[in-house]
């Protein structure tokens, strides 16, 4: 097959009118929104000498973020992105501003962790931002499915970029520079991003009946906040537990790179998957996925050895993307317009939500009797049961009806 063939479909939902230029402009800030928390983490820890109050710095920026950032959301849907980005844009920028100069002049904890909480309520979510221009642009028709490929592709680049340039800057120029770098990207890009006026979703006025609460929540919506709530537990766990079995066996510092070949593989599954048309439904295929994933993620707790470790996360990574694919289509499908990017947002701030507490917990895990094994485990069962949820919602004759769907 012709590599022309191959990039067919992708250069199609690029050469839509405005679509490039919109999903260019996010990428940048995406890396920039990946260095952020590492960025703080160095900054922090090399003023304060304390990794604690990094720690608590950081997690303030996580909160605030996965809090706020469906509210900035809806106010995007009621008014339109662009007149909500710009200030946003530029409360970040002060934000930012405001924590470095702290950290630099000494300030105690308690101020580092308002000027953390105020950097993560205004960063944007670029990643739901560019899928509700996306959906604006290419609603039910086929060129969708590999337009939220390229969203994924986009992600996957960002966080394995993001945190490498985070740590470089940090170590190899000042221990500000991930920060400031980081806010650099996401403000500049920003407003490159901002500026693309005409691919921008309509505004839906908030007196509009869809603005309801049954918009946004409902059966649907929430089955969908389910997977991703799951995708992060998967995530969460994963990164905690595949480090712990690399100390474990004295290869701490291959620890990235077994994690890396997770992310190769999903990246490779993911291109592929956006150039094909399948005649199952997408939410029978969301199913399917879920239970490859909770099948293979099985795998790493058999694991003996980190090459075994590695064949395993290859397999596991391949399910990755098209699950996420899958997930923003369905998203895309059944909300109603005028709550698009607070949908987006919503399924974003789950995954995190799903990051941080798997993480806290699969560290405990790991810890106790049952080591990486038990680690590892945990993926299963909330892969199984999620999978289960979505088989019966797929049987349900309303679901993905809300509109119709391009095939994947």
């Amino acid at each position: 097959m012709t590599s022309r063939h191959w990039f067919r479909r992708y250069r199609s939902a690029l050469k839509t009118p405005g679509a490039a230029a919109f999903f260019l402009a996010s990428v940048p800030a995406r890396v920039g929104v990946a260095m952020a928390g590492l960025g703080i983490v160095w900054l922090v820890h090399a003023e304060t000498g304390s990794f604690g109050t990094a720690g608590l710095v950081t997690g303030s920026f996580a909160v605030a973020e996965t809090l706020v950032g469906p509210q900035a959301a809806r106010l995007m849907d009621r008014f339109g992105q662009s007149r909500v980005l710009v200030p946003l844009l530029c409360a970040h920028a002060g934000a930012v501003a405001a924590l470095v100069a702290l950290a630099v002049t000494g300030a105690p904890p308690v101020a580092l962790m308002a000027a953390g909480l105020a950097a993560g309520a205004t960063v944007p979510q670029f990643g739901a931002l560019s899928a509700a221009r996306w959906s604006a642009l290419l609603h039910g028709r086929a060129e969708l499915t590999p337009a939220f490929a390229l969203e994924t592709l986009g992600n996957e680049v960002a966080f394995l970029l993001g945190p490498a340039l985070a740590v470089l800057m940090a170590t190899q120029v000042h221990p500000a520079a991930g920060t400031v770098l980081a806010g650099a990207l996401v403000v500049g890009s920003g407003l490159v991003f901002a500026a693309q006026l005409r691919t921008a979703p309509a505004p839906v006025p908030d007196r509009t009946a869809a603005h309801g609460p049954g918009a946004l929540w409902n059966r649907d919506f929430a089955t969908l906040l389910a997977v991703n709530l799951a995708l992060g537990v998967f995530f969460g766990s994963m990164q905690v537990s595949v480090s712990a079995f690399a100390d474990i066996h004295h290869t701490a510092s291959a620890a990235g790179l077994l994690y890396g070949l997770m992310s190769v593989a999903s990246l490779l599954t993911g291109l592929a998957y956006g150039r094909h048309r399948l005649r199952t439904a997408p939410e029978v295929q969301l199913a399917l996925i879920l239970a490859f994933l909770a099948c293979a993620s099985l795998l790493p707790v058999l694991a003996d050895a980190p090459w075994q470790l590695g064949l395993a996360l290859l397999l596991l990574g391949a399910g990755v993307a098209p699950c996420i694919i899958v997930s923003s289509t369905l998203i895309e499908s059944v909300m109603d317009r005028s709550v698009l990017t607070q949908a987006f947002t919503w399924t974003n701030s789950a995954s995190a939500a799903g990051i941080a507490v798997s993480a806290a917990v699969v560290g405990r895990l790991v810890d106790g009797p049952g080591g990486t094994r038990a680690g590892f485990a945990v993926p299963f069962v909330f892969l199984a049961l999620t999978a289960t949820a979505v088989l019966s919602w797929s049987r349900r004759p309303s679901a993905g009806s809300k509109a119709p769907l391009p095939q994947a």
